[in-house]
């Protein structure tokens, strides 16, 4: 398995693995005309955007994908947020690939990047409330929960989502998998 940078070529299959993990993850907690249908375009659209001008010495964001023979098996996206702290926006595996453990080596790969990145902030993701599978993820590599809020997906569907924040200290103990970005 090959993991590296990505780049605006990879938009359009990174949009589909997340379209495909949000259907499989999310069946119970959204509703089915939602994920069947507008959610497919928004995933399109949001990751030609933020692929659009990506950099191999970008320090403000780092997407890092996994691909073997050509096929997209996973992608973790890291931003700074506004507050300083630097954000996993996103982490997915393909369904059929949820606990081969490439989830974890991307996630530890993105803390490599971040303690390399930007030493002494904290990283930080959010889950849905729900969605006991990657909430027992995050908890086993140390995320600690931070935080609970609301979340407005579309106009009318809100969900709450939980945070989890690796503190810097222990951002900087990349473990097994790091920093090779």
């Amino acid at each position: 398995m090959l993991i590296a940078r990505g780049t605006t070529a990879d938009a359009d299959r990174i949009a589909a693995l997340h379209t495909a993990s949000w259907r499989s993850a999310y069946a119970a907690l959204l509703p089915a005309a939602y994920l069947h249908g507008p959610v497919a375009e928004e995933h399109r659209e949001t990751w030609r955007g933020r692929t659009a001008g990506l950099a191999e010495g970008d320090t403000d964001r780092l997407l890092l994908i996994a691909d073997e023979g050509g096929e997209l098996h996973g992608f973790v996206y890291l931003c700074t947020a506004a507050d300083g702290r630097v954000h996993v926006d996103n982490l997915h595996v393909r369904p059929d690939r949820v606990g081969t453990g490439l989830g974890r080596s991307l996630l530890r790969r993105g803390l490599a990047w971040a303690a390399a990145t930007h030493p002494g902030r904290d990283v930080f993701l959010e889950v849905l409330r729900g969605n006991d599978r990657a909430i027992v993820f995050y908890e086993r590599q140390g995320g600690l929960r931070t935080a609970e809020r609301p979340l407005r997906l579309a106009p009318d569907i809100v969900v709450d989502e939980v945070e989890y924040t690796w503190p810097a200290a222990q951002v900087g103990r990349p473990g097994e998998d790091g920093p090779e970005v």
